[in-house]
């Protein structure tokens, strides 16, 4: 497989695009991890609310249990006690739900912030790595099979090169007409230079 391209300065900007990319997704990671934990941060209210319940819970239930020993009175001054333990089950209710809801936010925002630039890269850079890779390497492949291989990227320069640089040099119709080597490889080392290859 050919991943990047044998001439330097296309080369050079493939392996630039290629840091670019890796940059962006660490740069995308980290963001996402940094804004988890500055919104995980928003859970102190909720972790107070839990405490302040199970708290407020003992409490009242420590309290009904000693008021249950009152004579005439203990049952229900008993109940009444146990009414507020309720209340506590509530704010640890109240707690836990804010708790989840914060990190339901902090789990999905990262998400978000590492997804989009990644997404944006499997759209439009990966794509275009790929679409090189496949073409140099299937040059690469008709590079090495001598000049057999040559004919056929020679073949392939008159295909797709502009006109208009087909035009410019005279000799190549009549050189790839009468099999001549010299415009054969010239024609061929335009097409691996498309590539990013070299003859």
């Amino acid at each position: 497989m050919q991943f990047y391209a044998e001439r330097p300065i296309r080369r050079t900007a493939q392996l630039v695009s290629d840091l670019l990319a890796l940059l962006l997704v660490i740069l995308a990671v980290w963001l996402g991890t940094s804004v988890y934990d500055q919104v995980m941060k928003l859970r102190a209210p909720g972790d107070g609310l839990v405490d302040a319940g199970t708290g407020l819970r003992g409490t009242f239930d420590s309290a009904a249990d000693s008021a249950g020993g009152i004579p005439l009175i203990g049952d229900g001054l008993a109940k009444a006690l146990h009414g507020g333990s309720d209340v506590g089950t509530k704010l640890v209710d109240s707690g836990r739900w804010q708790i989840e809801a914060v990190e339901n936010l902090a789990w999905w925002m990262a998400a978000i912030i590492i997804a989009l630039p990644v997404l944006a890269l499997v759209v439009t850079w990966l794509p275009l790595r790929w679409k090189f890779t496949r073409r140099a390497s299937a040059a690469a492949r008709l590079r090495a099979l001598g000049d057999e291989g040559l004919d056929l990227l020679a073949l392939r320069a008159l295909a797709t090169q502009p006109l208009r640089r087909l035009a410019s040099d005279g000799k190549v119709a009549t050189g790839w007409r009468e099999r001549d080597r010299d415009i054969i490889e010239k024609l061929a080392g335009r097409e691996l230079a498309s590539h990013g290859l070299v003859s």
